[in-house]
């Protein structure tokens, strides 16, 4: 499983495209933003929290189908089945290493970024930790979404309509842990929600998209 993981990440980031990817369209987001809500300081740092959220969400959806579909076309996941590495534990490997080398990168960089949006100092560090947090919950939903469409033709198509009614209590409850800073109790309610979420949806994950899989190599 380490070994997986090991040559997942390298790949990753040999290859390119991924974490770039995201980053580009990141990029490209915070450019366009500005200039479609008008140079207006204030509501910018209004909508900074809940416009960064937007933006890691759609950049880790963008990467979805690298998790498992070249994989499964050049039958490396056929040739791992062979191995006495269960298929719960490869979706979980893949994931992981789909966390380290995209969405938990993407996520930092996003949050450190949201001062381009004049977002509040006070709320960064919120925001921060539930975008790092979040990381985990949305590569979970979206392995789980590769892992159905992996071997479907244009099943990319599909992605979107998996994935985003699945985080959108994600990112509810993300965009109020980052800036519920002035509500009683601050953060920290939205940010246990938050945390519970992502941990049902780790722990479903590597069943659920080894379940996908299999129905896949029948």
């Amino acid at each position: 499983m380490l070994a997986l993981l090991k040559r997942d990440v390298q790949l990753a980031f040999r290859q390119g495209g991924g974490m770039a990817a995201a980053l580009c369209f990141v990029l490209a987001f915070l450019v366009l933003v500005p200039l479609a809500l008008g140079p207006d300081q204030n509501t910018l740092q209004r909508f900074a929290p809940g416009l960064m959220w937007i933006a890691l969400l759609l950049a880790v959806m963008l990467t979805t189908e690298r998790i498992f579909q070249q994989d499964f076309e050049d039958g490396t996941i056929d040739l791992l089945t062979t191995t006495g590495l269960s298929l719960e534990a490869t979706c979980l490997a893949k994931t992981l290493a789909h966390i380290l080398s995209v969405s938990l990168p993407v996520a930092v960089i996003t949050s450190l970024l949201a001062v381009l949006l004049n977002v509040d100092l006070a709320v960064l560090p919120n925001l921060l930790i539930s975008m790092i947090l979040g990381a985990f919950g949305l590569s979970a939903v979206a392995a789980i979404a590769g892992a159905v469409t992996a071997g479907l033709r244009r099943g990319a198509l599909l992605v979107p309509l998996l994935v985003l009614p699945l985080y959108v209590p994600i990112l509810v409850f993300g965009v109020s842990a980052s800036s519920a800073v002035q509500m009683p109790g601050g953060n920290v309610p939205a940010l246990f929600v938050l945390a519970g979420i992502v941990l049902i949806a780790c722990a479903l994950q590597p069943w659920a998209s080894a379940a996908a899989l299999r129905a896949h190599l029948r």
